[in-house]
């Protein structure tokens, strides 16, 4: 397998946004394209389950997101009993979807971005998004999403920390709809750090997200 990670410049760009839930890289592709990644952006470093969590309480309509029948964003032990973290949970799992629907459909403007993103984070986001457009590329595959941490702050704070496995995961030249499955050095475990503000329509929304690559509280 091979990291759907960004070259370089794109990556600092787009520095505090999300990952996304794949990897590989059309083999046809440069060095740079080679290197693209892709759930969730985010800021990165090196070092029962269900098909879908979006949906959540509260008074704004979600957007409804069909991911495309080769790509999977599969997320376990996603619920807690408690109803106000699982509501933050069902949000997060909204965001990852929405995500990646932008980057499939290599829309900048999809509307899912602006509905689970704010301020700076939403930026972020779009650029991760233009940095797939650019390379011309897109994935496909499942990822897996494990061991949400849920830490409340108040009624409108909150931060969850959770797990991603991109190992059957891998991109794909938007305009052939070649697939790499290039083995890839690289860890296909990433920790996720993400903050999180509640607006006033209900929804939780991401206002931080920075990843760890290869960190051993996925692995372990």
């Amino acid at each position: 397998m091979k990291r759907r990670s960004l070259p370089v410049a794109a990556a600092l760009v787009a520095s505090a946004a999300l990952l996304l839930t794949a990897c590989g890289g059309d083999d046809s592709e440069s060095k740079d394209n080679d290197k693209i990644a892709g759930a969730d952006t985010g800021s990165e470093t090196s070092a029962s389950p269900t098909a879908s969590a979006s949906t959540s309480a509260g008074s704004a309509d979600r957007p409804k997101i069909e991911l495309p029948s080769d790509v999977t964003d599969k997320f376990e032990s996603w619920k807690t009993g408690d109803a106000a973290k699982d509501a933050v949970l069902a949000d997060t799992a909204g965001r990852i979807d929405a995500t990646n629907d932008a980057i499939l459909r290599g829309d900048t403007g999809a509307p899912g971005l602006s509905f689970y993103y704010r301020d700076k984070a939403l930026s972020d986001a779009v650029a991760w998004v233009q940095a797939y457009v650019d390379a011309n590329m897109s994935f496909t595959g499942t990822t897996r999403y494990y061991a949400p941490q849920v830490t409340l702050s108040g009624d409108t704070k909150a931060s969850v920390v959770y797990c991603a496995d991109e190992s059957k995961g891998f991109n794909k030249n938007r305009k052939t709809n070649k697939v790499d499955r290039t083995p890839s050095s690289e860890s296909p475990y990433v920790l996720y750090n993400t903050s999180l503000e509640k607006s006033s329509q209900g929804v939780w929304q991401t206002v931080n997200l920075v990843s760890t690559r290869g960190d051993k509280t996925c692995t372990a």
